[in-house]
């Protein structure tokens, strides 16, 4: 009996110890994707800033009029001012035709009064 009993304890002993093992290296790999993961943020972060810069650098204000000066014959590009806007006033919206639409209701509560058979007349 006590043969049995140690069998069982060394068994559990070793699956005891299979199973840490096997913890042990799921966790050491999680812990490297992690690290993996932390280094590409930084990579994207880094690309990120560098590229902030760089749209900075690209949209200076004296660049960009330079740009405009150079290329007047071909885009035709002005500074903004006053006269470029307008007054609501101004804008021309379309009517909508009410009366159509009304008919065409009148019709349509005609043909149910048609079809269930009532009428005015009827109507207590």
């Amino acid at each position: 009996m006590r043969s049995l009993l140690y069998l069982c304890t060394t068994l559990g002993v070793i699956a005891l110890a299979a199973w840490a093992y096997r913890e042990n290296h799921l966790t050491q790999s999680a812990m490297n994707e992690r690290r993996a993961l932390e280094r590409e943020i930084a990579g994207l972060e880094e690309s990120l800033r560098m590229q902030r810069a760089e749209w900075a650098y690209l949209n200076r204000h004296d660049r960009l009029r330079e740009l405009v000066d150079l290329n007047f014959e071909k885009l035709k590009l002005v500074p903004m001012t006053a006269l470029h806007f307008g007054e609501i006033g101004e804008i021309a919206y379309p009517m909508p035709d009410f009366g159509a639409d009304l008919e065409d209701g009148i019709e349509v509560f005609g043909a149910i009064e048609s079809v269930l058979g009532r009428s005015e007349e009827n109507e207590p």
